[in-house]
């Protein structure tokens, strides 16, 4: 483990963590210090091999599979979080469906599909870990975003909708938190270099679409902006976005 364990004791939640940007953020924070259940939705094994790799460097972490729009099974995976680590002092919903559909093919189903997934999942997640959060002294919620959702994209208005409304999700969790030392901010990705689908082409934005750094992100830059605004350095933080996109949109 990190010589700096500033998350020592703290127990985090992490949802879609079997893959990029979630595992990133979930062997980031094991590496601070903290226990991490690790979320997936369909693909065990890769939420299981993250956790071999969390134990494997010496941290403590739960695989526990759940749909994060299904409340019952958020309310199981708090749960589960609760009775094996003893709380949980960090959220960090990163769970999310970015499908790529032009206006006229997307259907009803289609949009709530997403909205279910980016907002109905952090809310429920939210609700089931409140008491847990609340008890913390020293809770985070951290949600994930997208460059979509500030500066639009053809072919996604679902998802641009979603992430646009983490905004206000953030803002008003960090009123509705703040009393009880709860904190709420938005790390929002930009051009991120992940692992993708062989039969899936890339996001039509990002073809144009340049950094002013010149490169892409990587996972583990997403992850460590997390792991700061999840730690004690971050107490004074609250309400925000925070753009991490070497420049590719200046917020």
């Amino acid at each position: 483990m990190s010589a700096s364990n500033e998350l020592d004791g703290r127990v985090a939640i992490v949802t879609g963590a079997g893959r990029n940007i979630g595992r990133a953020i979930a062997l980031a924070l094991a590496e601070a210090g903290a226990a991490v259940t690790v979320n997936g939705r369909s693909n065990r094994e890769a939420v299981e091999a993250v956790v071999r790799e969390i134990e494997a460097a010496g941290g403590k972490a739960l695989a526990v599979m759940a749909d994060v729009a299904d409340e019952a099974a958020v309310e199981r995976m708090t749960q589960a979080t609760a009775e094996r680590f003893g709380r949980v002092d960090i959220l960090v919903n990163n769970a999310a469906g970015r499908p790529e559909q032009s206006l006229d093919e997307m259907t009803l189903a289609d949009w709530r599909g997403v909205m279910a997934t980016i907002l109905d999942g952090s809310f429920l997640t939210v609700k089931a870990a409140l008491p847990l959060l609340q008890a913390s002294g020293a809770g985070a919620v951290v949600n994930i975003g997208g460059v979509s959702g500030h500066a639009g994209a053809k072919q996604r208005v679902h998802v641009v909708t979603a992430k646009a409304g983490l905004v206000g999700l953030t803002r008003a969790l960090a009123h509705e938190l703040a009393s009880h030392n709860v904190t709420a901010n938005l790390v929002v990705p930009g051009l991120i270099a992940t692992a993708r689908d062989p039969a899936k082409r890339l996001p039509a934005h990002h073809s144009v679409s340049r950094t002013l750094a010149g490169r892409l992100g990587t996972p583990e830059e997403i992850a460590a902006a997390v792991r700061f605004l999840a730690g004690p350095q971050a107490r004074y933080i609250t309400g925000q976005t925070l753009h991490v996109n070497g420049g590719v949109y200046l917020g």
